[in-house]
């Protein structure tokens, strides 16, 4: 049997409640089954940003990387003071994922990175974001779908993206227009240079990315893990991304 493939996931933190808890890091666990579902193993990686060498030890034991949702990218990481457009910040998640990412695009390792995940790889890679897309983005759509009590599903399919036709994500999901969900406000504004954009919201809103070499390098603005289930192409991200470790 073939070793199964570990591919490395950063937490995020859980701020501690006096009395009741210390600070935790935490991940969510749709991220983790889908990834043990198609036969990696997921490695949970601490924010211990002040411990580069520990970092180093765990990075080196990767066949890929993982960048999930998550609190708004810290507006300092491109340059840009933070505003009241922004939401809460992680400095320590942004720290361990921009190392993370940088270690896996120094290797060629293989990449997949989900909603926050989209735009902190575009950082990563030298890009910035609009901080707030309805404020800053007058003609947007409503992107940010989030959860409530009264309307719990990550499920609903909120607006469709055009995949760019011969791209790889347009190869994996095998659909020129695919229905998505979205849970975020944030989103690409000035795009990294060694990234090129595969798919687009109906208002213009970058989507999708992919590097522009050889290493399988892959981000979505959408929770695909929330959709594979009902949409074959969504599965199909992570059997091929697990592939791509695996080789």
């Amino acid at each position: 049997m073939s070793r199964r493939p570990v591919i490395g996931i950063a937490t995020q933190t859980l701020p501690g409640v006096p009395g009741e808890r210390q600070p935790c890091w935490i991940m969510g666990r749709s991220y983790i089954e889908e990834l043990r579902k198609v036969g990696a193993v997921p490695w949970v990686i601490p924010l211990i940003s002040h411990d580069p060498d520990t970092l180093q030890e765990i990075f080196s034991r990767l066949d890929g990387v993982f960048i999930t949702g998550g609190v708004d990218v810290d507006p300092s990481r491109y340059g840009e003071p933070k505003t009241a457009l922004c939401g809460t910040t992680d400095p320590d998640r942004d720290a361990v994922e921009i190392a993370l990412l940088q270690h896996a695009l120094d290797r060629n390792l293989p990449v997949l990175a989900v909603c926050r995940g989209i735009q902190i790889l575009n950082v990563a890679c030298g890009g910035t974001l609009y901080q707030d897309v309805s404020t800053q983005v007058p003609a947007a759509l409503k992107h940010d779908f989030f959860p409530t009590p009264e309307q719990p599903s990550r499920k609903y399919l909120a607006h469709d993206v055009t995949v760019k036709a011969g791209s790889r994500l347009g190869r994996i999901l095998g659909d020129a227009v695919v229905p998505v969900n979205s849970m975020h406000h944030q989103a690409i504004k000035d795009l990294a240079p060694r990234l090129a954009a595969t798919a687009y919201a109906p208002d213009g809103i970058i989507e999708a990315v992919e590097g522009t070499g050889s290493q399988y390098l892959v981000a979505v603005q959408w929770h695909p893990e929330e959709l594979t289930e009902t949409h074959p192409g969504m599965s199909r991200l992570f059997t091929t991304f697990a592939s791509a470790c695996a080789a």
